[in-house]
């Protein structure tokens, strides 16, 4: 364990998390998006879509399929992230910090949204849920944006200086 980075530890256990919590809510949106999108994880969506944004029926559920997509492709992006975490190189050296950045991301632009339009329509317990996840993946960006990739074993160690060669042309 001592060749984790902070943040591909943090992203492992976000990922743990948010690859089976958004991809059954995005599934249950999938084969039922009117009955799905009035779930607690949805329902702020829901409320401002019909209540806000007047929308009939047909426009929510393509509406619905929308943030069904959004959330799996967060899923999809912390997959990516979780193989390429599974290469000691890779994680070392910091090729896995796009795929999650991008999870992180979007991630974030989704939870914000819902956190808002649970805010605009009283919904207190689907605010709560947003607002916990929008924490999550904000604290593991500023992780991911503090910590500094791992540096080569050459360059750890400090070779001696030496001293310059004086040239005698006389």
């Amino acid at each position: 364990m001592s060749n984790w980075r902070l943040s591909s530890f943090n992203g492992a256990l976000l990922a743990a998390y948010f690859i089976p919590a958004w991809t059954i809510i995005a599934f249950a949106i999938m084969i039922s998006p009117i009955h799905a999108l009035y779930e607690r994880p949805s329902i702020s969506v829901a409320l401002f879509i019909s209540d806000h944004l007047h929308m009939n029926g047909m426009a929510t559920v393509r509406f619905a399929w929308l943030l069904a997509l959004g959330r799996m492709t967060v899923v999809a992006f912390f997959a990516i992230f979780l193989v390429f975490i599974s290469r000691p190189k890779v994680r070392q050296s910091g090729g896995c910090d796009e795929a999650l950045a991008m999870a992180l991301g979007l991630g974030s632009l989704i939870s914000f949204a819902s956190m808002v339009m649970a805010s605009q329509v009283g919904e207190t317990a689907a605010m709560r849920l947003h607002a916990t996840e929008l924490l999550l993946m904000l604290g593991t960006a500023i992780v991911l944006a503090v910590e500094r990739p791992v540096q080569p074993e050459a360059a750890k160690r400090e070779l001696p200086l030496q001293q310059p060669q004086l040239i005698d042309n006389r």
